[in-house]
């Protein structure tokens, strides 16, 4: 194992756990109001709208400090297909004005995810190299 490994998991962790959370934050104080509907309108209970406050807040916070980290690193991932299917299907083979992708941003945090999923979370957290789940 490269010396650089543990460093380069807490990276990840810390870059998608951190900036995922501000979405999250977001969402707690101005409400799910606009996700709610779209859960609605693909005729699912209204209920699953707040699953974003585990894959938006929850799971990144854990993320962070790498606890059930590959646990928490999945649930980023099926929050995040969940919100490219119900917010972002329509967008899937489109670019923006300058050649990105429209969906960079989505797909950064769910590819981040599937990462940290695969790698576990590495020394530098609170369940350690040996953590069964980290």
């Amino acid at each position: 194992m490269n010396r650089y490994d543990d460093i380069g998991k807490l990276v990840l962790r810390l870059s998608v756990g951190i900036l995922l959370l501000m979405h999250g934050l977001h969402k707690l104080m101005n409400g799910i109001g606009g996700i709610s509907a779209m859960v609605q309108a693909n005729g699912w209970p209204f209920w699953v709208a707040y699953g974003v406050y585990i894959g938006e807040i929850i799971a990144p916070v854990l993320l962070i400090v790498g606890l059930l980290t590959r646990i928490s690193a999945v649930v980023v991932v099926l929050n995040m297909l969940v919100a490219v299917y119900l917010a972002h299907s329509h967008q899937l083979f489109h670019l923006t004005k300058t050649g990105g992708w429209l969906l960079e941003l989505q797909g950064l945090y769910l590819f981040g995810a599937l990462a940290i999923a695969l790698l576990g979370a590495g020394r530098f957290s609170v369940g350690g190299a040996q953590g069964r789940l980290n």
